[in-house]
């Protein structure tokens, strides 16, 4: 295989690595790196600028130069084929076994993630590719260790790919001398190799854009969808894309974002994990107007969480988008009989209220919830697929509303802290080794709930926030309480060294990294 001038791949490629990365594919990268590259950095470069205002003093508010926008009369675009229906999504990684029990799962769609339930290991982002590619030949099988077979079903998932955000850079392929966009990677791959594959299949490829921070971004976003569409001589509007609203600054920006997608839309989801994370990451120095109680207090039924997914539901179907529920992520037992009971039942709560919310569907992270899901969907729906005519023109949502953080109940305690630490290390370890969904306390954690984790452990400390026994989250108490969780784990603390040297940089140091997942990739071969 020749590559495209100027185009490298750092890796040594297998005969099947080359199956996904064609010259065609190749050049159909390099041309979205040339294009965008320069508008990505500068809309990267403008979310730093805008969390400067915010540390500053500044605040969110519905854009006045968008006005005309919030006000007029406009639709995006209607339901395309395989997403019409949407009561029960699942998400997970696109390993194999995945694969097919996602697919096999009775959900309507699956998010075949490249993103928060994934790493960017280089060998997960092209075998993921080749097995979205082999699931919709058919030609896709499984076999575990203990000798179980997986193969497909007759009725299958809707897949929808979600490639990695703006912020990530594939260190692997490199355009001009310049790593390219995680994401134009993972979107340029699965549109190049399974577009016209959804397409033979009555459906077409679609996508959930995760991180975004501004209509500006989704704006892009459409336009890298126009040329994509342009150079593989697929019509306008094939491509069909869902939002998660899963950033502070997005939740203000809702039907700017639905605009600038409007021809390629389908829709917003509650991004929860994320938008906890991100309410932390964009007020961190904000002292106690921002300061969230432990995690696991921090639910949907508290103010900032409620306003934001009322706003959400109401916005999109006054513009007749679908409005997606977030993730619970709580997962069966196989164990424990009475924590089973427990998750079952938070679960069948939480996607109750989202179905008489108004939300279309929802997510679950296990084929086993599937049922519950579509339990509580189906008492709203009927023989319904959606609810997109149920505007509710009740929701008034304000600006002082969705930032209302400060009316959370809840308390910071020992506890809490010794559950983000060690989530977090955790998780990482899990992440270095290539996994990305991992089951950690009888939830499924990915990258934004680690993100929440870590992200409260460096508010805390640069806070200076008492812990409900009345002692102070110090550097020193952090590092103390790391060696002893560790202790509790299986193998050696050798085996976490990576794992809390990153957690460490990225819960303790002076500087907050934007996205944990940066400084984890750079130890990532």
């Amino acid at each position: 295989m020749t590559e495209p001038k100027d185009v490298t791949v750092t890796v040594d490629l297998s005969d099947a690595d080359r199956e996904i990365l064609t010259p065609d594919a190749l050049e159909l990268l390099a041309d979205l790196h040339r294009t965008f590259e320069a508008r990505r950095q500068e809309l990267l470069a403008a979310r730093e600028s805008r969390y400067a205002e915010l540390a500053a003093g500044g605040t969110l508010d519905f854009l006045p130069e968008t006005r005309e926008i919030r006000e007029g009369d406009w639709q995006v675009a209607p339901p395309a084929p395989g997403l019409v229906d949407r009561r029960v999504e699942i998400t997970g990684p696109t390993d194999r076994k995945m694969t097919i029990n996602a697919l096999n799962s009775g959900a309507k769609v699956w998010l075949a993630d490249f993103e928060d339930a994934s790493t960017p290991l280089w060998r997960n982002v092209i075998d993921g590719q080749r097995n979205l590619r082999d699931a919709l030949d058919r030609q896709i099988d499984f076999t575990s260790e203990e000798g179980k077979t997986y193969a497909l079903g007759d009725e299958l998932a809707t897949i929808v790919a979600r490639p990695r955000g703006w912020h990530l850079p594939e260190k692997h392929i490199l355009v001009d001398g310049q790593p390219m966009s995680g994401s134009l990677v993972d979107f340029g791959l699965y549109l190049f190799h399974c577009g016209q594959r959804q397409l033979d299949a009555g459906k077409g490829p679609y996508f959930y854009l995760p991180k975004m921070e501004s209509h500006k971004e989704a704006r892009l976003w459409n336009d890298v969808f126009v040329r994509a569409q342009d150079r593989l001589g697929m019509p306008q509007g094939t491509i069909r894309a869902t939002v998660l609203i899963e950033t502070y600054p997005a939740a203000f920006e809702m039907e700017e974002i639905l605009y600038e997608l409007r021809d390629h839309s389908a829709g917003l989801n509650a991004g929860r994990w994320d938008y906890i994370f991100s309410v932390i990451k964009k007020f961190r120095t904000r002292g106690r107007d921002f300061l969230l109680p432990d995690r696991a207090q921090v639910t949907m039924t508290v103010p900032f969480m409620r306003s934001y997914t009322e706003l959400l539901v109401s916005t999109c179907h006054r513009r007749g988008a679908h409005a997606i529920g977030g993730m619970a992520a709580f997962i069966p037992s196989r164990r424990d009989a009475e924590v089973n009971k427990v998750a079952m039942a938070k679960v069948t709560e939480d996607k109750e209220r989202e179905a008489s919310d108004g939300f279309d569907g929802s997510w679950v992270a296990h084929p086993d919830l599937v049922p519950i899901c579509r339990k509580a969907f189906d008492a709203v729906l009927g023989d319904r697929p959606n609810q997109l005519d149920r505007l509710r023109d009740d929701v008034h949502v304000t600006a002082a509303e969705l930032l209302d953080v400060a009316a959370t109940p809840g308390s910071v305690t020992e506890a809490g802290l010794r559950a983000n630490i060690s989530v977090g290390i955790q998780y990482l370890a899990s992440w270095l080794r290539g996994t990305g969904a991992v089951a950690i306390f009888n939830l499924m954690e990915d990258a934004a709930t680690a993100e929440i984790s870590r992200s409260q452990v460096w508010q805390w400390l640069h806070n200076d926030v008492e812990l409900e026994d009345g002692e102070t989250v110090t550097r020193e108490l952090v590092h103390r309480i790391v060696d002893e969780e560790i202790a509790k784990l299986p193998g050696d603390a050798a085996d976490y060294a990576d794992a809390k040297a990153t957690f460490l940089d990225v819960a303790v140091s002076d500087d907050f990294e934007e996205f944990l997942t940066l400084p984890a990739y750079e130890r990532m071969p």
